[in-house]
C-alpha cells in the first residue's frame, strides 16, 4: 500500500486542488473531497478506503485519505482554502483560491456554453486558436493591463507584456480573412516606476504587432468615459498630471485596402442644427476661411444623407446596467465576477462597425463575455475563451434567453 500511495504523491496535490475548484461554491466536506480527489486521480474506492496499521498503537488508518488531508492543509497554508465557520470537516476556497485554482491548464479546452451563434470555451486562447480552422473577421478583446498591483483576473508584468500580447494575437492573425481587424482595448494609465511619466508600452506594443505579425495600425480610437479621477498619486496628490478621462483602443488590420470596417453601419442622427442647414439647402454664401485652404461654396452640406459619421472619440459611460445585472447573478451563484468588464454599448458599436451580419468575431480574453453578448445582439457569430472558470460560468447567465443556449460546463 505504501508504494501505491507514493506513486500517487507526485500529482495528488493537483487533484486535491482541482477538487475544490470543481463545485461553484468551492466548498467540500472531507468525505466529498476524498471521493472527488480519488476519482480525479484514478484511485478506486477499495484503494481509497484500505486501512493500514499506523503508529505504535497500530491503529488502522487510510494512508490515501491521510495524504489527501496533508495536501488539504498545504492549500490552507497557501491561503487558498479556509475552514467554514460552524461546520465540522468542511473547507472552502478563499477569494485568492478561487482565482488561482479555477484557472484551466494551458493544454485543456472545455466547451462551457453555446448558443446558435457562438461558443464559449474554458481554455487557453493560444492553445484554442492555434488549432482554429474557420476564417475570423474580427478579434475584439480587452486583455489584462500590465498593472503593477495585480488584479484578481491576473496580468503579466510590463516587462513581459509585449510578448504576451503577441503570443495571444498571433494564432488569431493567422486565421484572419483579408481585411480582417484586431481591436485591443488597453490602458493609457501605465507609468514608469515611481514616476509621473507614462510608460511607452503602447508605442512598443504597436510597433511589435506591426513588425512581428504584419498588422497595420488603422487608428487609435479614444474611449472617453466617466472613469474615476486619477492617477491619484500624480494628479490629486503631487498635482503634476491632469485627471485621465479616456482609454485607448488600438485598431489594426492585416490588409488595410481591403478593410472590412464600414462607418455606414454606425451612422448617428444628424444634430438639429444640421437638419436645419439641410432644410435651407446648405451653406447660402461662399466662404473662404484661413489662408484659403478651406473653401465653402453655396449649397455645401445641403444634401440629405443617412446620418453623420461618428468621430473617433467614442463617448460611452463605463456604468453599464447589463454588467451590474451580470455581477449580481454571478455572486448569487457563489462565483467571482470579472472585475474590469467592458460596457456592452461600446462592444456593440465596435462589432457593428467592424463586421457584417453572420461574420465570425473572436475574443481571446472573454472575461464577462461582453464581446460575445454584443455579437448575439448584433447577429454576428462568435467564439470566446477565458482561463478562469468563475468568469466563464458566471457569464453564461447572460445568455440563457438567447436562441439555442446550452450550458455544457455545469460545475454545481
Amino acid at each position: 500500500m505504501a508504494s501505491t500511495t507514493k506513486a500517487h504523491q507526485f500529482d495528488l496535490f493537483e487533484h486535491v486542488a482541482g477538487a475544490y475548484a470543481q463545485p461553484e461554491s468551492g466548498r467540500l466536506t472531507n468525505a466529498e473531497l476524498y471521493r472527488m480527489a480519488a476519482g480525479r486521480a484514478g484511485i478506486d474506492a477499495c484503494e481509497l478506503d484500505q486501512a493500514t496499521p499506523v503508529g505504535r498503537a497500530g491503529a488502522k488508518r487510510s494512508l490515501m485519505k491521510r495524504a489527501i488531508r496533508w495536501h488539504q492543509q498545504t492549500l490552507r497554508k497557501l491561503g487558498l482554502i479556509e475552514r467554514v465557520d460552524g461546520e465540522r470537516a468542511v473547507w472552502e476556497l478563499t477569494e485568492a483560491g478561487k482565482q488561482k485554482l479555477r484557472k484551466v491548464r494551458d493544454e485543456v479546452a472545455v466547451l462551457a456554453f453555446s448558443t446558435d451563434l457562438g461558443i464559449a470555451i474554458w481554455g487557453n486562447a493560444t492553445n484554442v486558436f492555434s488549432r482554429w480552422d474557420e476564417p475570423i473577421f474580427l478579434a475584439l478583446t480587452s486583455p489584462p493591463y500590465p498593472l503593477r498591483a495585480p488584479r484578481a483576473y491576473g496580468n503579466p508584468p510590463i516587462s513581459e507584456y509585449i510578448d504576451f500580447i503577441c503570443r495571444l494575437v498571433e494564432p488569431i492573425v493567422n486565421s484572419l480573412v483579408p481585411g480582417g481587424n484586431v481591436v485591443l482595448s488597453v490602458s493609457n494609465d501605465i507609468f514608469e516606476s515611481n514616476s509621473p511619466a507614462r510608460s511607452i508600452y503602447l508605442e512598443e506594443l504597436t510597433i511589435a504587432l506591426c513588425k512581428r505579425l504584419g498588422l497595420h495600425l488603422m487608428d487609435r480610437l479614444i474611449w472617453a468615459s466617466n472613469k474615476p479621477p486619477g492617477p491619484v498619486q500624480w494628479a490629486s496628490k503631487q498635482r503634476m498630471q491632469l485627471n485621465a478621462g479616456y482609454e485607448p483602443i488600438l485598431w489594426f488590420c492585416n490588409e488595410p485596402r481591403k478593410c472590412l470596417a464600414d462607418n455606414r453601419r454606425v451612422l448617428e442622427p444628424h444634430t438639429e442644427a444640421h437638419k436645419k442647414l439641410i432644410a435651407r439647402g446648405g451653406v447660402q454664401d461662399a466662404r473662404v476661411n484661413g489662408d484659403g485652404a478651406y473653401r465653402l461654396r453655396p449649397g455645401a452640406y445641403g444634401n440629405q444623407t443617412a446620418g453623420r459619421i461618428p468621430r473617433n472619440v467614442l463617448q460611452v459611460s463605463n456604468h453599464c446596467t447589463d454588467q451590474r445585472a451580470y455581477k449580481l447573478k454571478a455572486r448569487a451563484l457563489g462565483l467571482q465576477p470579472h472585475g474590469a468588464p467592458m460596457p456592452l454599448e461600446l462592444a456593440r458599436k465596435l462589432v457593428r462597425f467592424m463586421t457584417d451580419v453572420d461574420q465570425l468575431v473572436v475574443d481571446p480574453c472573454g472575461g464577462s463575455m461582453t464581446t460575445a453578448l454584443a455579437c448575439e445582439l448584433e447577429g454576428r457569430r462568435w467564439a470566446a475563451t477565458d482561463v478562469v472558470l468563475d468568469y466563464v460560468r458566471g457569464a453564461a447567465e447572460r445568455f440563457r434567453e438567447h436562441a439555442g443556449f446550452e450550458l455544457a460546463l455545469d460545475v454545481t
